[in-house]
């Protein structure tokens, strides 16, 4: 029928389409991973970031099957079974007839697992990380099958088999153990319970993503997907143009060739259309990795005085009394009567006292550590987006639609003639 060729083609080009989207789809998230650079736990920001460290939970579950401490595991136990059933079939006379049939698969007979959320740890602090909504993948941390006589069978599996049962079931279990090296990708916000970020599921998050892969397995799995969908869609792209040109005369060879074209073209609109946001995006998170710099300019301006002016206070205060303390010693030592004076003060000796505002110190320079930090890490974050951004500008064949729309390169940051200067402590 010369229908069923064009409802071929029709089918073709719909599933051409949406493997072309499927396609975009992965390329951007490809890019998404590239263009953003990885923060450190002390410089994750409010937004889309990328972090890499150690999985750490103070109070981890215990897995039901490994019994290896995590922050989220999963398991399930199948048990298979064996039976014969009836099946009706339609022989080569068209005789409706019905045999037996020995059938065997495998049942869920128990599954379960907990999840928390977790800390991830680098060289310079710690960030909460909420799981839920994310795109996690596991890793593998027991995988065994056991019969009746095994230990296994029902120390881990329920006691009641099913109907069928061969007496045969398999034990799995994945999860993500403390202390598993992890790269997420989300985005950051302000925690309710305490001032710090903390990355959670958010609509406005472009992904969200948990995984023990390296950030460049991710990227190149994304790219990959990206070629796959893509050329399977070409494929079937000329399969609807054969569709559409089968005839009932025959068959018009340079449809196909029509076909290719058509869909390079729609390929094409839709990368330049990739392109675009991916430059676009980067653009805009330079212009955020800078205002970052003025956020952490505007925190130490607003936080280091005011504790420089407590710990002097204090200062002055244990400055007043080492000086009374002191006097009455000295009084006591000549023979006097000091009315404020109590028998331990006779007991002191005239030796260094400790200071007791060491801890303020010490707070005041944990602070003054930590607010570097966080400048130096906002300045190596925006150069890194800039970077990121001018290296797209450059690199073909993006540079083309980059001339296209007049994009300029970002400027590094220079500390050279840089009039923002560290708020100065004197005491």
């Amino acid at each position: 029928m010369s229908s069923d060729p064009q409802t071929l083609g029709a089918i073709a080009t719909a599933l051409s389409l949406g493997l072309l989207g499927c396609g975009l789809r992965a390329g951007r998230k490809q890019r998404l991973l590239d263009d953003t650079p990885v923060s450190k736990a002390l410089g994750v920001f409010i937004g889309e970031v990328e972090i890499e460290g150690a999985c750490v939970l103070s109070e981890p579950f215990t897995a039901h099957l490994s019994g290896q401490r995590c922050a989220i595991y999963r398991w399930s136990v199948e048990e298979q079974w064996e039976r014969w059933e009836t099946e009706t079939y339609t022989d080569k006379d068209g005789k409706t007839r019905t045999r037996q049939v020995l059938r065997s698969g495998w049942t869920t007979v128990a599954e379960g697992g907990e999840s928390s959320g977790f800390y991830v740890q680098d060289e310079t602090g710690y960030v909460w990380v909420r799981p839920k909504g994310a795109e996690i993948e596991l890793l593998t941390m027991f995988s065994a099958s056991a019969d009746r006589g095994d230990d296994l069978y029902h120390e881990k599996g329920p006691a009641e088999e099913i109907d069928d049962s061969t007496g045969r079931r398999r034990f799995f279990e994945t999860g993500m153990p403390v202390g598993t090296r992890l790269f997420v990708r989300g985005r950051a916000r302000e925690r309710t319970d305490i001032v710090a970020a903390e990355i959670a599921e958010d609509p406005r998050a472009e992904m969200f993503i948990i995984s023990p892969r390296k950030e460049s397995d991710l990227s190149a799995g994304r790219e990959g997907a990206y070629w796959t969908w893509c050329v399977l869609g070409f494929l079937l792209a000329i399969i609807a143009a054969c569709g559409f040109a089968a005839t009932e005369i025959g068959f018009r060879g340079a449809a196909p060739w029509w076909g290719g074209i058509a869909y390079v073209l729609a390929w094409l609109g839709g990368w330049v259309w990739m392109v675009y946001n991916s430059l676009v995006g980067l653009r805009l998170r330079v212009q955020q990795a800078w205002s970052l710099i003025d956020v952490q300019l505007k925190r130490r301006a607003d936080l280091i005085p005011p504790l420089v002016a407590c710990v002097q206070g204090y200062r002055d205060h244990e400055a007043k009394v080492q000086a009374a303390i002191a006097e009455l010693r000295a009084q006591a030592a000549a023979g006097g009567r000091v009315n404020a004076l109590t028998p331990t003060l006779t007991a002191l000796q005239e030796a260094y006292p400790d200071l007791r505002a060491q801890e303020s110190f010490r707070e005041l320079h944990a602070n003054l550590v930590e607010t570097e930090q966080r400048i130096a890490l906002a300045r190596n974050y925006y150069n890194d987006s800039a970077t990121f951004h001018n290296t797209r500008l450059e690199r073909v064949p993006d540079r083309y639609v980059a001339n296209l729309l007049k994009m300029q390169p970002a400027a590094l940051f220079a500390a050279t003639g840089f009039e923002r200067a560290a708020v100065g402590v004197k005491f």
